[in-house]
């Protein structure tokens, strides 16, 4: 039997039909790539699967069959995720402002609180001038493209996150890309990049995989003998790293010499979305004129800014989330190694336990969900290959008890899977 699709010509006045099974057809071989490439995937073991959680993100969650487990795999770094505070203030400016914009920001999409958080962003990152994106990854990707052309160049670290690349790919300018944290390498890119008319040094201020910091401070000086502009990611490291958590700038005392800050509002902020670049003034006004993503994109939420306003009220009052998430890394950070694994050294709230292996991250992984600890292991292309691990990140929200039970459960699977002796 054979089932036909209607398709009606008004201008000819008479209806074609088409045979479903030619539309199937259509579709057939390329289904068939599809099926090929993703049964490749899961039996290379790089398969992802989602895990439903049905409860706040906090560190103890509850899963969608009613079980209990230990979240160590969230970007929740001062557990705010799940603040009533936060909660409350995201409610009061539902209430006051509305559920959403429907506009753009240039039309009629700009609240007095949008204004009022950028603001509250300058401040935080001692800049002139802030602009809101629906995520960070907007905001790398909609930073280059209206400052830089193919006249200018772009020196890039090797590590620096997919949405900076995209961000990058999508730009006219030179491209030049230095080695991980490699100061030499980086000051042979800008030597071969002089001949460009202006140059910006690119990086994560935290590599996500890793866990390491990038040295601010010599990247500033090298910006500076070879006139380069400098550009950071704060996402895994503002409210994480410095004395006060304030980020690369703070810990590097680089105020005033780094040009462009982008960052989110989705990990230590609040955990929720939004995205922001920071700088100079004539910067964010040139994106504010020129910013593909900020032009052509909704406004935050109401909620989403007036719980970020009420976020770096908190954070101005104490510094105890961020002295207490220290605590936590440096704890796990020193039972872990002491019992024999393999951890990339870190500054951040990123703690990678390296394996090595993609079957055997994915494998171990597993074992820890039976063990009540969520965590991921991560493979290529997330990482390079045979540089798979399980990325652990620590919260504010973790307790003593919590480490604890993550450390045994670590040793535990460890020993099972011949990781430890």
């Amino acid at each position: 039997m054979i089932f036909y699709v209607d398709f009606q010509d008004k201008s000819a006045k008479f209806e074609r039909r088409k045979p479903i099974n030619t539309i199937l057809t259509m579709y057939g071989k390329f289904q068939k790539y599809l099926q090929d490439e993703l049964k490749a995937i899961d039996e290379a073991g790089l398969y992802k699967r989602e895990r439903n959680i049905a409860s706040p993100q906090s560190a103890e969650i509850t899963l969608q069959d009613g079980s209990k487990a230990l979240n160590f795999c969230a970007n929740n770094y001062l557990g705010l995720a799940d603040d009533k505070r936060l909660a409350e203030a995201a409610k009061m400016a539902m209430d006051a402002r509305g559920y959403g914009m429907s506009s753009v920001r240039f039309i009629c999409g700009t609240q007095d609180i949008h204004k009022d958080l950028e603001k509250a962003i300058s401040e935080y990152f001692h800049t002139e001038d802030a602009i809101l994106y629906a995520a960070c990854f907007d905001a790398n990707g909609g930073v280059f493209e209206p400052l830089f052309t193919a006249e200018d160049a772009i020196i890039s670290d090797s590590l620096n996150h997919a949405s900076i690349i995209d961000g990058v790919r999508l730009c006219k300018a030179q491209r030049f890309r230095y080695a991980n944290a490699d100061m030499a390498d980086l000051e042979a890119q800008l030597q071969a990049a002089q001949a460009c008319r202006h140059r910006i040094i690119v990086t994560d201020g935290v590599f996500s995989m890793d866990g390491n910091v990038a040295p601010m401070d010599k990247i500033c000086d090298l910006a500076e003998k070879y006139d380069a502009l400098v550009m950071v990611d704060e996402s895994h490291s503002a409210g994480v790293v410095g004395p006060t958590g304030h980020g690369v700038a703070e810990q590097f005392n680089c105020y005033g010499r780094i040009d462009i800050f982008t960052g989110t509002l989705g990990k230590a902020f609040g955990g929720a979305v939004g995205g922001f670049t920071t700088g100079r003034k004539e910067i964010i006004d040139m994106l504010r004129q020129r910013s593909r993503p900020y032009l052509f994109s909704n406004s935050i939420p109401p909620m989403i800014a007036g719980a970020a306003l009420e976020m770096f009220k908190m954070l101005g009052e104490s510094d105890a989330l961020h002295d207490k998430l220290v605590e936590n890394v440096n704890y796990f950070r020193d039972k872990m190694m002491a019992a024999g694994f393999d951890i990339k050294p870190t500054q951040s709230a990123i703690c990678a336990v390296m394996l090595y292996d993609a079957p055997l991250s994915q494998k171990f992984a597993a074992k820890m969900a039976e063990e009540g600890i969520f965590v991921t292991g991560f493979y290529y292309p997330v990482v390079p290959k045979g540089q798979a691990r399980i990325r652990v990140q620590l919260s504010a929200a973790h307790e003593r008890a919590h480490l604890d039970k993550a450390i045994a459960a670590f040793i535990k699977v460890g020993k099972e899977l011949g990781v430890l002796k």
